[in-house]
């Protein structure tokens, strides 16, 4: 393969996988459409809420709306998109195939007998996770080394998109299972029972809208590991954040008791307003989930003594275990997984905000003891 030619051809291969994809995706939620609309539409009519269009529509809007929004902005995303993440994926096995064709063109430089003994040690490696190319001749370190960095990559990104795949595939099967349940019940007894009518689109509602929010944070993860989203930097005071976050706070959620301390002298930081202030808010949903009623959750802005910037903050509830504090940023990591089922999380909020600090140049600071509290801290 031409190395010129290799890009050109590797974006005509990952444009057509990427059609196909689309194509198939939008199959996929064809079909779903279908059948979960008229199973839900009969048990909320019967056939005569099928047969009248007008009343279907208008009927079943609160659902069918935003789950076509969701559908819509899926398909769009991946078409618009998908085609260099495909590539990004592709991108490896081009590299095998051009150093391949390297290794081929040096052949006679480097002897043909030599040459052969790399053959040879490449045909012995085990196809093990962490196999390592190694000849033990000082001509060939040069290849070895970057045979085995390609290896390395390729490896790391294979565990990477399996986990998250993995992870993705797990989140999703319970908000599905938890549809199929209330359909089920629709079709039982929702027909004569109008308490369980109510309770079931209620619950359907509540799951459309933790299934959506769990798209929308794997979409921005996936933006920002194929390095499509953008900081807008500019020049603001860190503290007016923070009294912006307090107020949403007091506002939204009366059973706790949200206290501020700002310094006296405002603390002027750069980086993109919107982001950092969506940590902030992940951090005080955290707090605000683990937490009892009526108790305090503090907000704090200042410097260290390194004279950093840094935002944080500080709750009086259950702790996190030492155990678990090495893996609070992993996605979807919960330390307590039978609690995450009352409180509704996705366990992938602490994930965001550590790539946004990460992006900021920053890290973070966490503090905790069972039974005590955790105080997280945003240095910047």
């Amino acid at each position: 393969m031409s190395g010129q030619h290799a890009p050109n051809k590797m974006g005509g291969i990952a444009g057509k996988i990427n059609w196909l994809w689309v194509r198939k995706l939008f199959w996929i939620f064809f079909w779903f459409n279908l059948l979960f609309l008229f199973i839900v539409g009969y048990a909320h009519g019967g056939m005569e809420l099928l047969l009248d269009f007008n009343a279907f529509v208008t009927e079943l809007a609160f659902l069918w709306l935003p789950l076509f929004t969701l559908e819509f902005a899926i398909l769009l995303w991946q078409a618009l998109f998908g085609k260099r993440k495909i590539r990004r994926r592709l991108r490896p096995l081009y590299e095998v195939a051009d150093l391949a064709e390297e290794l081929g063109g040096k052949a006679n430089a480097i002897g043909t007998e030599k040459f052969l003994h790399l053959e040879s040690a490449i045909s012995q490696m085990e196809p093990e996770q962490e196999a390592r190319l190694k000849t033990g001749d000082r001509d060939l370190y040069a290849i070895e080394q970057a045979v085995n960095n390609l290896l390395d990559r390729t490896r790391e990104v294979y565990r990477r998109q399996s986990r998250f795949v993995s992870d993705a595939s797990h989140e999703l099967r319970t908000p599905i299972a938890v549809f199929q349940g209330y359909i089920n019940m629709l079709d039982r007894w929702g027909k004569e029972d109008e308490t369980v009518l109510d309770e079931s689109i209620q619950a359907l509602q509540a799951e459309s809208l933790h299934m959506q929010r769990l798209v929308e944070q794997l979409l921005f993860l996936a933006r920002g590991d194929t390095g499509q989203t953008q900081l807008n930097i500019s020049t603001f005071s860190l503290d007016s954040v923070m009294q912006e976050v307090h107020e949403e706070s007091l506002m939204i959620d009366p059973s706790h008791k949200y206290t501020q301390k700002i310094p006296d002298t405002p603390i002027e930081v750069s980086g993109d307003v919107g982001l950092l202030k969506q940590v902030f808010r992940i951090l005080v949903e955290n707090a605000a989930k683990y937490s009892a009623a009526e108790s305090e959750i503090i907000l704090r802005v200042g410097r260290n003594d390194e004279g950093k910037a840094y935002f944080s903050v500080q709750d009086k509830g259950a702790g996190i275990e030492s155990s678990a504090l090495p893996h609070i940023f992993d996605r979807f990591y919960r330390s307590d997984s039978s609690r995450t089922k009352t409180t509704g999380g996705t366990g992938l909020g602490l994930s965001i905000a550590r790539w946004i600090v990460e992006k900021h140049g920053g890290h973070f600071e966490v503090q905790s003891f069972e039974g005590v509290g955790t105080r997280i801290t945003v240095v910047l």
